[in-house]
């Protein structure tokens, strides 16, 4: 289906909002849009324009019945099988090529809807919610996808003046979005790496070494929303390699941290058959916010305030061993060459000799239990460096240009 002939995708709750839908509608309409429509409320719908999925198919698409969920009245299930079947659904009208952009509105229960219905539309392609939950925390519902939000100031209960200007607007803006037709562009010259402030001066080095042998380098930035982001575009194919430079979000992940990026995070490389270098930096810290939002458990521990509302927690020996076993694990899986080289002098930039969060023991338990589980098929190099020094990042770089050159010769062989 050539991109002019796709439809922008508009769901929500067609039975309490059905007016408000309708005039959405009406707006995108008027801006010389197609639209698909999906009624994701359970009492009923509207006649005020055509629904092209009823709520009774985006019940069945989660192995849900309509009138069992209108029977019991229990809200919470009721979103919750909605938000799986318009999932589905919008998942599988996406990968048929029938739409180019998502718009939804609603309160509590309409926006985790049309949410998690925005989950399964990938990066670059237009998502926008008009929501009475905007300036709430929904970093949790938005997970690491590009959705816009849009406050919508009054309650989605109706139009009135000041809704209907925030609905042509956000009308306006998703029609404008969906009109930015996406350049095909070759990625095959595309690296991910990840940063923190603490491994600031390497990024910036290994960059800059990258960039002359004319890679485009896309940096993420550690803190959870990051490591999970660029978890999922190495998933959507997007690089052909990876310098995971500062995996520290394995240490939130253990410890309880701020920057918890989850289980999933250091494991798309190795599913998605991606070279990668991986080096544990700043695997010294787990992230809290201001200092007395640090649990109890910890209170008595090496504590530094990196800002007013960040406090590092130094990880100890016990810790480090159990965070260097899992990140040679997580690597060691990978099918295609890998490698993960070891900063003998530190793992970030308060983690050198004089440093706040110098401590040799712990580090020789990090750097010990990676030797002891990282398998055969992958390379550990010890470097007697520090994170943060430029040859240390000149060797990153010959590093990784080496994984993917025999990645692509083991390519190149098993193509013949």
């Amino acid at each position: 289906m050539a991109f002019s002939d796709k439809s922008i995708l508009v769901l929500g709750c067609f039975d309490t909002k059905g007016d408000v839908f309708a005039y959405l509608r009406k707006c995108i309409l008027a801006r010389g849009e197609s639209v698909l429509t999906i009624n994701t409320g359970i009492f009923g719908s509207t006649d005020s324009f055509p629904v092209d999925f009823e709520s009774d198919q985006v019940a069945a698409e989660a192995g849900g019945d309509i009138a069992e969920l209108r029977q019991h009245r229990d809200r919470g299930r009721a979103i919750d099988v909605m938000g799986k079947g318009a999932s589905r659904l919008v998942g599988r009208l996406y990968a048929e090529g029938k739409i180019k952009a998502v718009i939804g509105t609603g309160g509590g229960g309409g926006t985790y809807i049309a949410l998690s219905a925005m989950q399964q539309i990938p990066f670059g392609v237009p998502k926008l919610c008009l929501t009475t939950l905007a300036t709430k925390d929904l970093s949790r519902q938005i997970g690491d996808k590009d959705i816009m939000l849009i406050p919508s100031v009054v309650d989605v209960a109706g139009t009135n003046h000041i809704l209907k200007l925030l609905v042509e607007q956000a009308a306006a803006a998703i029609c404008a979005m969906a009109n930015i037709e996406p350049v095909s562009e070759d990625a095959s010259r595309c690296i991910a790496i990840s940063m923190f402030g603490n491994t600031t001066a390497c990024v910036d080095k290994c960059t800059e070494l990258l960039q002359k042998e004319g890679y485009e380098v896309l940096a993420f930035h550690a803190t959870g929303v990051g490591g999970k982001t660029m978890e999922s575009l190495i998933r959507e194919g997007v690089f052909d390699a990876v310098l995971d430079i500062t995996t520290t979000e394995l240490a939130d992940d253990l410890c309880g941290g701020i920057c918890n990026a989850g289980p999933e995070r250091l494991t798309a490389a190795a599913d998605m058959g991606i070279p990668q270098v991986v080096v544990p930096g700043c695997m010294d810290m787990v992230n809290f916010a201001h200092l007395d939002t640090v649990p109890a458990p910890y209170a008595h521990r090496h504590l530094y305030s990196w800002a007013p509302d960040v406090t590092l927690m130094r990880t100890d020996a016990h810790e480090n061993a159990i965070l260097g076993e899992r990140l040679a694990r997580k690597v060691g899986r990978s099918p295609v060459p890998a490698s993960i080289v070891l900063p003998l002098k530190g793992v970030s930039q308060v983690d050198s000799e004089g440093g706040i969060f110098y401590d040799p023991a712990a580090d020789k338990a990090l750097f010990n239990a990676i030797r002891e589980h990282t398998p055969d098929n992958v390379e550990v190099t010890e470097a007697d460096m520090h994170i943060n020094d430029p040859a240390f990042a000149h060797l990153l770089v010959a590093t990784l240009l080496g994984v993917v050159q025999k990645a692509g010769q083991a390519a190149a062989i098993e193509r013949r």
